[in-house]
C-alpha cells in the first residue's frame, strides 16, 4: 500500500481529514496534528513530524505547502519571511524532503487566494503576493524533479461563498473543491485511484471550522 504525507498550514488542515478518507484502503495517508505555519517552522520541526508519523524510506509522496504564513505583510509594512528568504527555506525543505523521505516524490500546492479586501488590522494579506511566492516556489520544486499542485488557480474564481472567512474555504463547496484537486494529483502521480467521496454527506450536521 502506498503511503502519503501531507504537510501544510491551515489549508491542509481544511482537506487532510478527507484525502485520508478518499484513500481509506487504497493508501495511507499521515499528516502532523500541528498547523505547519510558515517554511521556517516547516525546517524546523519536519523531521520530528516524520518520527511522531512513523515515516521515513518507505513513504511515496509527501505534498506540502506553506507561503500564506510568509507573506503575511506585518504591521512594520514587510513580510513575516522576506521572499528571497523563503526561497531559501523552500529548497532547504525539499533537501529535508529527500533526506527523511528518499524514495518519495515531491509535490508543493500552491497557496490560495485570500479576500484580501476584508483585511481591515494591522496585518494584512494580498494575493499579489502570494501569486509571486507561489511563482517563486514552483520554479525551485520543479528544479528538484517536483510536481506542482495548483490550487491556487483551481479556486482563483470560486464564488464568495465558498470563503469560511477571510482566508479558508472550509465550507462544503470550498472544501470539496480542494480535495479533489489534491486526490487528482496524488491519483494521478502515483497511479492510484480513490473512493469516490459525498460531501453532502459529510458535511451533513457539521459546523464549517473556521481558522487562520
Amino acid at each position: 500500500m502506498k503511503k502519503i504525507v501531507l504537510i501544510g498550514d491551515s489549508i491542509r488542515q481544511g482537506y487532510d481529514k478527507y484525502v485520508k478518507k478518499a484513500f481509506n484502503g487504497i493508501a495511507e495517508v499521515f499528516y502532523p496534528s500541528d498547523n505547519c505555519r510558515f517554511t521556517s517552522y516547516i525546517l524546523r520541526n519536519l523531521t520530528e513530524w516524520a518520527e511522531e508519523m512513523g515515516c521515513g524510506e518507505d513513504v511515496d509522496l509527501v505534498h506540502w505547502n506553506a507561503g500564506l504564513w510568509d507573506d503575511l505583510v506585518m504591521i512594520d509594512g514587510k513580510q513575516l519571511v522576506r521572499i528571497e528568504h523563503y526561497a531559501e527555506n523552500v529548497q532547504r525543505i525539499c533537501d529535508v524532503i529527500k533526506i527523511l523521505f528518499p524514495k518519495a516524490k515531491i509535490v508543493f500546492a500552491t497557496s490560495t487566494p485570500v479576500q484580501e479586501e476584508l483585511f481591515l488590522g494591522k496585518l494584512k494579506r494580498y494575493n499579489c503576493d502570494t501569486k509571486a511566492y507561489n511563482e517563486k516556489a514552483i520554479q525551485i520544486v520543479k528544479a528538484n524533479g517536483g510536481y506542482i499542485d495548483d490550487i491556487y488557480s483551481v479556486v482563483e474564481n470560486c464564488p464568495k461563498e465558498y470563503y469560511s472567512d477571510l482566508t479558508h474555504l472550509y465550507t462544503k463547496n470550498g472544501t470539496k473543491i480542494i480535495t479533489e484537486q489534491v486526490v487528482k494529483v496524488i491519483e494521478n502521480i502515483l497511479g492510484i485511484k480513490a473512493n469516490n467521496l459525498d460531501f453532502d454527506a459529510l458535511f451533513s450536521g457539521e459546523k464549517n471550522a473556521t481558522g487562520i
